[in-house]
């Protein structure tokens, strides 16, 4: 079930500029490989909130090679401070080679396991933390994100409408979590969230 209307998406995606040749060529391979990346729409959404924010720090739970957290590093200074996280070897080189080649100003730190564990292994609050691990586990992400993520700090969480799975009659085990996990960010005190049907959904959810 496609989230957004089709032309509306073509439509954004044609007016967008294309101005830095390394996210179009993760663009690329994203397409030939048929790897999911959260796209310029998003991308560009992610960068105007570190600048809204003024954020500083910043962790990935999941990073693939590296294409939303190159959003993130191209909108933070010299200054900041961005961690990726990534079960794969070869994807964590090839995000490692795209932060080179874009050259990127931040102290970036590139993490090989398990993004949860990585988390609570990491000393520190945290600015952003973007959440994009195996949907199953998102209902174990918050609790713990939330715990390291500074007053005001924002917590990000992709697939959110999973393909609009989440309106099926029958869902699925993963399926479930993504739907306890978007009951989870707006029954939390702690937070104020929304959810953005933007591609195949992104929550954000602001720590009070």
């Amino acid at each position: 079930m496609g989230i957004v209307n089709e032309g509306i998406e073509d439509y954004l995606s044609d007016i967008l500029p294309q101005v830095d040749p390394v996210l179009k060529e993760m663009e690329s391979r994203a397409r030939e490989q048929e790897f999911p990346i959260v796209g310029p729409l998003v991308g560009r959404l992610l960068y105007q909130l570190v600048c809204l924010m003024k954020a500083g720090r910043i962790l990935e739970l999941g990073s693939g090679f590296g294409y939303s957290g190159y959003w993130f590093g191209r909108a933070l200074d010299e200054l900041g401070e961005i961690h990726l996280t990534e079960f794969s070897e070869e994807n964590l080189e090839l995000a490692r080679s795209f932060f080179a080649q874009g050259k990127i100003r931040c102290e970036a730190h590139f993490h090989q396991g398990d993004g949860v564990e990585i988390l609570e292994s990491l000393e520190g609050q945290f600015d952003i933390i973007f959440n994009d691990v195996d949907k199953h586990r998102y209902p174990e992400v918050l609790p713990k994100a939330a715990a390291r993520l500074r007053r005001g700090g924002l917590l990000i969480s992709d697939n959110v409408l999973w393909h609009g799975r989440v309106v099926e009659s029958d869902p699925d085990e993963t399926t479930r979590k993504v739907l306890e996990y978007n009951r989870l960010i707006f029954e939390d005190s702690n937070f104020f969230s929304s959810i953005i049907p933007i591609r195949d959904g992104v929550s954000f959810s602001l720590k009070q």
